[in-house]
């Protein structure tokens, strides 16, 4: 026998030497990295071929992600334990997760690479508390009365992991982040990658009794519901999967998907679309079998997209110079700050007043639900006080955070603040410059971090600077769990350019058959506005001494209470809102209609002639 070691012993020796140049020589680590390998090669293969085109510093992290996200996934879904049971399992996983993510190791295998993946590469593994929930939630059913539910839904368990990945590319160096030139054709590809796997594993759903689809896609083929409930196979079932593999297929092949992302990146992304169109392909030619086992496409399919995509990965990263933290010697974890791991935040209370003010006290009921507010007068402050403009800027940003204090101290629980308006883009390119700089800084900061308050963007993404969207959409990732005060920041904004982009999306919605223009109301045009979520405003306050909305929120303000001050917004603090507040609820709000009579009115009527 010849002594000459096999290709296989040359490959398994070669994976050794790079998994203990990343990992290090800790036997107990290196097989939790090892066991997150095996189980992402077995239970989804394409996954696998998909990370090994990143480079191999960063594979280990990528199975560790992967394998804690499937290793929830499979405790959902143990249909062996009843709904409780496994709801509870769920929880322990991630109470585990969160109480061992300060100790650096696990005694689970899984957990304990998740663990020291987010201390090597320094993830805030924080963020993905809102998707490991929505696992234990997902033991009791999931039912979507239409798209915009199961999209939501989509999102919040797929966009936290996705922007875990996209956090290591960072850390690695890459120059341009793994990021999609806008949120919303990122965010529509996730759906097709979602979509994609109902598709595949519809025959295991159905087995279960689930079918996690739409009611509004349902509807469009009337008896597909119960022959797939029974799993027959019919016409309906049919024109059903036609229609979902098509709009599948549309979603993940979508032009400029990686416009300005570093090739790297982008030959991964191109090589998932091409998978998923191939996995597509293997759907729709699978008729009656769909009901019975998970389509896959063929061997020779997925070689012939992956021979292509490792040549073009390795020339990418070949040129790519890529900062990876050293290995731990065996024994030594990198333990997280125990203030950015636990499951359930204490938020501190706001700053106090300087002077000691107090809010006034005003009975829950009496509050608005949300107000918005125009900042105006910035400029205007520097430049009586002999300063560039930029200087009132800055001034007004230590005033947001005195009015976002005493929201959450008078218990507001919606504040929307107009940043930058589409018009701001007009004025001179050193004042704009100066206020992207300002609000990168500011975002970068994060002065709300240890309060109770969920950040929100609303507004364009494209005109903005790739870096400033990155850390605005980390934000909203981050605080997406919190439950108190949400703040949103309107940036890039425009009245109009919204009412626009969802007149373009109803238009969009009726060419595609999913609307009868003639039936279009009130409630359609509010499920497609950007943030359908956003409740209407009950005060609009503008500073400044102007007394016009000036393109701000046209549809949420229809039917708000206007309150004009004169003051500069950089002179405004909380108790300038608690005013505010305390004016509204001196206002009567009848909406259209005729103010209610009281008793002594009543009377003095019936004493009049009619």
């Amino acid at each position: 026998m010849s002594d000459v070691p096999s290709a296989n012993t040359r490959r398994a020796a070669r994976r050794a030497a790079s998994a203990r140049a990343v990992i290090g020589d800790d036997p107990a680590l290196r097989a939790a990295y090892g066991l997150c390998r095996r189980r992402t090669r077995e239970q989804d293969p394409a996954e696998y071929a998909l990370i090994q085109l990143v480079p191999a510093a960063l594979r280990p992290a990528c199975w560790a992600l992967w394998a804690a996200a499937n290793a929830l996934d499979d405790l959902g879904d143990d249909r062996t334990a009843p709904a409780a049971v496994r709801a509870a399992r769920v929880e322990e996983w991630i109470t585990a997760l969160h109480r061992e993510l300060p100790t650096g190791t696990s005694p689970d295998p899984i957990r304990h690479a998740l663990v020291d993946t987010a201390a090597r590469w320094r993830l805030d593994l924080s963020e993905l508390r809102g998707a490991m929930v929505q696992v234990q939630d997902d033991t009791h059913g999931r039912h979507f009365a239409d798209w915009a539910a199961w999209r939501t839904w989509g999102r919040e368990n797929l966009l936290p992991w996705f922007g875990q990945v996209r956090t290591l590319f960072d850390r690695a160096g890459v120059p341009v982040a793994l990021r999609l030139d806008t949120r919303e054709t990122y965010e529509e590809f996730l759906d097709g990658v979602r979509l994609t796997d109902i598709l595949t594993d519809l025959s295991a759903d159905l087995a279960q009794g689930d079918l996690l689809l739409p009611d509004e896609a349902l509807r469009r083929h009337p008896g597909a519901a119960d022959d797939l409930a029974n799993r027959r196979w019919s016409p309906a079932v049919a024109a059903l999967v036609t229609q979902l593999t098509g709009l599948a297929r549309q979603w993940v092949t979508q032009d400029g998907l990686s416009r300005g992302m570093h090739p790297g990146p982008a030959t991964v992304l191109h090589t998932m679309a091409a998978l998923l169109c191939a996995q597509l392909d293997a759907i729709g030619s699978a008729g009656p079998a769909l009901l019975r086992r998970p389509p896959r496409p063929t061997l020779r399919a997925r070689a012939r997209i992956l021979a292509r995509a490792r040549a073009r990965a390795a020339l990418a990263w070949s040129l790519t110079p890529l900062t990876v933290p050293p290995a731990q010697p065996a024994g030594h974890g990198s333990p997280l700050p125990a203030d950015r791991t636990a499951p359930t935040r204490t938020f501190r209370p706001p700053p106090p007043h300087p002077g000691g003010h107090r809010p006034p006290d005003i009975p829950p009921d009496r509050l608005p639900a949300h107000v918005a507010v125009i900042m105006d007068g910035n400029g205007r402050w520097a430049q009586q006080r002999g300063l560039p403009r930029h200087e009132g800027h800055r001034a007004g940003a230590a005033a947001v955070r005195e009015v976002v204090h005493g929201a959450l101290e008078i218990g507001l629980r919606h504040l929307t603040l107009y940043t930058f308006s589409t018009e701001n883009w007009h004025r001179d390119p050193r004042e704009v410059d100066a206020i992207l700089d300002l609000l990168r800084s500011e975002v970068v900061d994060d002065p709300f971090r240890d309060l109770d308050v969920r950040l929100r963007w609303h507004g364009r993404t494209g005109r903005l600077p790739p870096d400033l969207a990155d850390v605005l959409q980390l934000r909203e990732r981050g605080t997406r769990s919190r439950t108190g005060l949400t703040l949103t920041m309107c940036i890039d904004y425009g009245g109009r350019d919204e009412l626009t982009r969802t007149a373009a999306a109803l238009a969009r919605r009726a060419r595609a058959g999913h609307l009868d223009p003639d039936l279009i109301g009130e409630e359609d045009f509010a499920r497609h506005l950007p943030h359908p979520d956003m409740p209407d405003v009950d005060l609009l306050w503008r500073t400044g001494n102007e007394q016009r909305t000036s393109n701000f929120l046209p549809w949420h303000t229809a039917y708000a209470e206007l309150h004009f001050t004169p003051g500069l917004w950089p002179d405004t603090d909380r108790r300038h809102l608690w005013q505010a507040i305390t004016a509204y609820t001196h206002r009567q709000r009848r909406h259209g209609t005729a103010p209610m009579a009281t008793p002594k009115d009543a009377l003095r009527l019936q004493g009049e002639p009619s």
